[in-house]
């Protein structure tokens, strides 16, 4: 069975169980949606099932406590854990929406076929994606999934064509 990432416990936050979320999913208030379960990885020890008890954001960071787990002691050993969904977990998405996990690795083209590099990483902007596409040779490049400039996506084939508006690459 496949698993994804949807977050990194990085700290616990006051004394009532409640663990800062570094988010690495699309979907936050899917993914930490009250009676949600997710998949606690941590080193050595084998996945803890998780179920959300509350979820709400603060700065960067998204709290959450979970059922069964009400105090700071109780969640200091999920520090810098990683929170993770089954891929029966993941719901069907509309025609232009995509998981971070099919963009990712897929190899960007422009329109005329060559070959920009790989997208190895997504910034999300709060406008729009902004995907890190890295050559084989020199610096990355920041291509903003807008329809103005990515043309085709095909998760299949691992392709995507972009249109390279002129200084997009520099």
């Amino acid at each position: 069975m496949n698993w994804y990432n949807v977050g990194k416990i990085v700290n616990t936050h006051g004394i009532r169980g409640e663990v800062r979320v570094i988010s690495s999913t699309d979907f936050p208030e899917e993914r930490y949606a009250v009676g949600n379960k997710l998949s606690l990885f941590r080193d050595g020890k084998s996945p803890l099932v998780l179920t959300v008890a509350s979820h709400r954001q603060h700065k960067n960071f998204d709290l959450l406590t979970f059922e069964g787990y009400l105090t700071i002691e109780m969640v200091q050993e999920f520090r810098d854990g990683i929170l993770k969904v089954s891929e029966n977990q993941l719901s069907d998405l509309e025609g232009d929406e995509y998981y971070f996990h099919e963009i990712l690795g897929c190899t960007v083209f422009g329109l005329d076929g060559q070959e920009i590099g790989v997208v190895t990483d997504i910034l999300q902007t709060g406008a729009n994606d902004v995907w890190t596409v890295t050559p084989t040779k020199g610096k990355a490049h920041y291509i903003p999934y807008i329809e103005d400039v990515v043309k085709e996506i095909d998760v299949d084939e691992k392709k995507i064509v972009i249109d390279v508006l002129d200084g997009l690459l520099s």
